[in-house]
């Protein structure tokens, strides 16, 4: 006989318990925000592939743009609460969960780690309050995980300007933020600089990209710049080579990983709330054995990854972060949660594949956390040349 269930928590190991009051307030907001105002439209914005921009305002009342940043009005909180702050927007709509990785964590990311002080006042103020919207561009045609030699749009200077040319792809807000920082190459002297482009810059076009099977709800932008004039004062003028966008993406990948997490916590309450209220052969799906073994090999991937991403963000707040700590965190978590989300929908059938019933959604956004911020296999090498050695890259 089954007996009286608890209310569904996926935080097995309390993980929420490391926080302050203040932090797990927050969580418990951005929680009710994502299944009060998201959960009951985001399906018709994701088959649309349009972001629910309406919802922008009140994102920003939660406070969250820029969590991990101290000043320029930023909330100066925890990477460890960030991160579950990042695997609580998952857990509602990876989507959700992806803009604000990009506008708080890369955009903001670059330019607190990057700027000059002029240009964090200038910049971060109005990001973490979200009156600007930011998006990263890094990615091109054909430079993905090459990128750092790949890298093809060019900055040219011109007096106190800098004019670039190039195409980039699968740019997260791209079409429509107030300000995209843009990776190009120095042609005189080789090296990756950082430029804020703003909105309505002549030369400067984005088109969002179709037909796309996972985070539809996500608008990435095939980017044009054909001729862009940036002034001097919009180069990140802390930027002068790969290795500090490098530094950007080392301080974003973790919340990636907790994101993945997300991903699976999501797909996994979907499932246990099916099991408990679907019925066949006259008892619920929560009273067969198979169904239980299912829903607890979900749990141990969830526990397993959210504690590794726990500890990783410890280190991260003590400034002991290394690459392969991020990487092996990305790497890990984003298998376990393809494994997840497929056990969700094999647990609910042919229904799984209904949008009404969510889980299909994040069966599809998986595949895009799996490749984003660095593939698996790239991970993977760089977490192998550091307990070897020897780079085994290229």
């Amino acid at each position: 006989m089954a007996s009286e269930r608890p209310a569904i928590t996926s935080d097995f190991y309390d993980l929420a318990g490391l926080l302050g009051d203040d932090d797990r307030e927050l969580l418990g907001r951005v929680r009710s925000f994502m299944d009060e105002r998201v959960e009951p439209i985001i399906n018709e914005y994701w088959t649309r592939g349009q972001f629910p921009r309406q919802l922008i305002p009140e994102i920003a009342e939660l406070g969250i743009a820029g969590n991990p940043y101290s000043g320029y009005s930023c909330p100066g909180r925890s990477f460890l609460t960030d991160g579950m702050v990042a695997m609580e927007l998952s857990r509602g709509d990876p989507s959700v969960a992806t803009f604000m990785g990009v506008h708080g964590g890369l955009a903001m990311g670059s330019i607190y780690l990057c700027g000059s002080e002029e240009q964090k006042e200038r910049w971060l103020p109005p990001m973490a309050t979200m009156e600007l919207i930011g998006a990263f561009g890094l990615t091109e045609p054909q430079a993905g995980s090459d990128v750092a030699r790949g890298l093809q749009t060019t900055a040219r200077r011109t007096g106190d300007e800098w004019v670039l040319d190039g195409h980039k792809k699968w740019i997260g807000n791209g079409s429509f933020a107030d300000l995209v920082v843009i990776w190009a190459r120095d042609v005189d002297t080789d090296r990756v600089l950082g430029f804020v482009v703003e909105k309505g810059t002549a030369g400067y076009s984005a088109v969002d990209l179709e037909d796309k099977i996972a985070l539809r709800a996500v608008q990435n932008a095939l980017i044009t710049l054909d001729g862009v004039r940036v002034p001097e004062h919009n180069r990140l003028q802390n930027a002068n080579s790969f290795r500090d966008t490098a530094n950007v993406l080392r301080m974003t990948r973790a919340s990636v990983a907790w994101s993945a997490v997300g991903c699976s916590r999501g797909a996994y309450e979907h499932a246990l709330r099916y099991a408990e209220e679907r019925t066949q052969f006259g008892r619920p799906l929560v009273e067969f054995q198979l169904v239980q073994d299912l829903l607890v090999r979900m749990l141990a991937n969830i526990t397993a990854s959210a504690t590794l991403c726990a500890r990783v963000s410890q280190l991260q707040d003590e400034g002991r972060l290394a690459d392969e700590h991020a990487s092996l965190a990305k790497m890990f978590c984003t298998m376990r949660m393809r494994e997840t989300v497929g056990w969700a929908r094999e647990l609910m059938g042919g229904n799984g594949i209904l949008l009404e019933n969510h889980v299909g959604r994040y069966v599809a956004d998986a595949e895009a956390i799996y490749s984003y911020e660095g593939t698996r296999e790239v991970n993977s090498l760089i977490v192998g040349r550091a307990v070897t050695g020897s780079s085994a890259i290229v």
